[in-house]
């Protein structure tokens, strides 16, 4: 397994590798899928899982913002899926799972340049999923409701109570939810599954 952030340290454990890169910047994603290809000579699955988040009224959102969230959320998820696959389709198989937002459908004020870019990944992922079919390749994407990690830990906690209430399960989406779903999309047995929102 093979991970990769922007910060110079990562998780260090057996089977594991990390890597110093911005999925934003091709210059880097370049040389990571070059790394793979040399090192493993093949490259199985992918979870694009990197994300910016800013909440802000639409008048009070600095186009800086919206660009930073862009540039991780989708232009990540496309330099990523888009190099893995040329890895994947020499082996004709391959697994590629985006994380999107169950947010995306409510269209929450406040939240308009995260849920755009993460509706982008949402219908970037089925074009890719059609267009990789022929090569064996799976696209789909994992669309989670609020889960307590960095990314929400700064917003109150009666707005996220209310949020949770929107959805059938009414609680926050845990991890462990999220890796059945991942883990599930990443078998070899899951090939008749593709292009989907789950």
């Amino acid at each position: 397994v093979i991970g990769c952030g922007r910060g110079d340290e990562g998780l260090s454990d057996e089977g594991f590798e990390y890597r110093v890169c911005d999925v934003a910047e091709e210059s880097q994603v370049l040389p990571l899928m070059r790394h793979i290809g040399k090192a493993y000579g093949r490259l199985d699955a992918v979870l694009n899982c990197a994300a910016l988040a800013s909440m802000n009224h639409t008048l009070l959102t600095p186009v800086s913002s919206v660009e930073k969230m862009l540039r991780a959320n989708v232009t990540g998820t496309f330099l990523v899926s888009r190099e893995a696959a040329k890895l994947m389709r020499k082996r004709k198989f391959g697994r590629i799972v985006n994380v999107s937002s169950a947010v995306v459908p409510l269209r929450l004020s406040g939240e308009a340049g995260y849920l755009a870019s993460k509706g982008a990944v949402q219908v970037l992922s089925q074009v890719m999923a059609r267009e990789l079919a022929e090569f064996g390749i799976t696209v789909n994407v994992v669309a989670p409701g609020p889960t307590d990690t960095d990314m929400i830990r700064g917003v109150p906690k009666p707005k996220i109570d209310e949020l949770t209430q929107q959805f059938f399960n009414k609680r926050l989406t845990t991890r462990e939810d999220i890796a059945n779903v991942v883990l599930f999309l990443l078998r070899k047995e899951s090939g008749g599954v593709n292009g989907q929102v789950i």
